[in-house]
């Protein structure tokens, strides 16, 4: 059960981000959270293009340096944020809607599935696939539309996910996404689905987990 006090804001940036004040930012952010003094956040953005390295990330996965890359400290390998990804920073104390890590990043994926769902998209979980994964509709190509990084600092969960609304999908090739180079990325563009960045930051709103209401 969750928290009866827990409480969780929504913060939308409008222009990108610069990833390193990001970063700055989410750390202050848990530490205030941590000590009681501010609720939980979701920040909704896009950054400049970038790669970023998890944790787990293999040095023969970057295959190229056209853009800045980062060391992110949350989960996984490497990714890449740019504009048309959407990407949302969950800053969350686990205790206050009592959950563990396995259980929150489960949380994560099926509200990407929801979110795909208002789309007439059929999205897809895999055990040994990280992300959230889609066909296309003519080519039945299979592929990844979102990810998930976190860490969790203190009891609270931060980094979080992204979104490819409609990326340049040519700058993941500077990298195997989450180390998985026999299938590729996709977003909503490419799989037909028009859309703007703001219309599925509201798609994303609308479909918020029952623990982040």
């Amino acid at each position: 059960m969750r928290d009866k006090h827990f409480s969780i804001e929504h913060m939308i940036s409008a222009e990108p981000v610069d990833y390193q004040l990001a970063i700055h930012a989410m750390q202050e952010r848990i530490v205030r959270i941590y000590n009681n003094e501010l609720p939980s956040l979701l920040w909704f953005l896009e950054h400049p293009p970038l790669y970023t390295a998890g944790t787990s990330a293999k040095d023969s996965d970057l295959l190229s340096n056209c853009f800045p890359v980062y060391q992110a400290g949350r989960g996984g390998q490497y990714t890449y944020h740019g504009p048309g990804q959407l990407v949302i920073y969950c800053m969350v104390r686990l205790k206050e809607i009592n959950v563990d890590v396995r259980q929150y990043v489960k949380i994560l994926e099926h509200w990407i599935l929801r979110v795909l769902e208002t789309y007439g998209i059929k999205g897809a979980l895999y055990p040994d696939r990280i992300g959230v994964w889609v066909k296309h509709p003519i080519t039945q190509k299979e592929s990844k539309i979102a990810a998930i990084g976190i860490r969790v600092t203190k009891g609270v969960a931060w980094h979080g996910l992204s979104f490819n609304v409609n990326p340049d999908l040519s700058h993941f090739l500077g990298i195997i996404p989450c180390g998985i180079s026999n299938f590729g990325v996709t977003s909503l563009a490419e799989i037909g689905v028009a859309n703007t960045l703001e219309s599925v930051i509201c798609a994303f709103r609308a479909t918020l987990p029952n623990e982040f209401t």
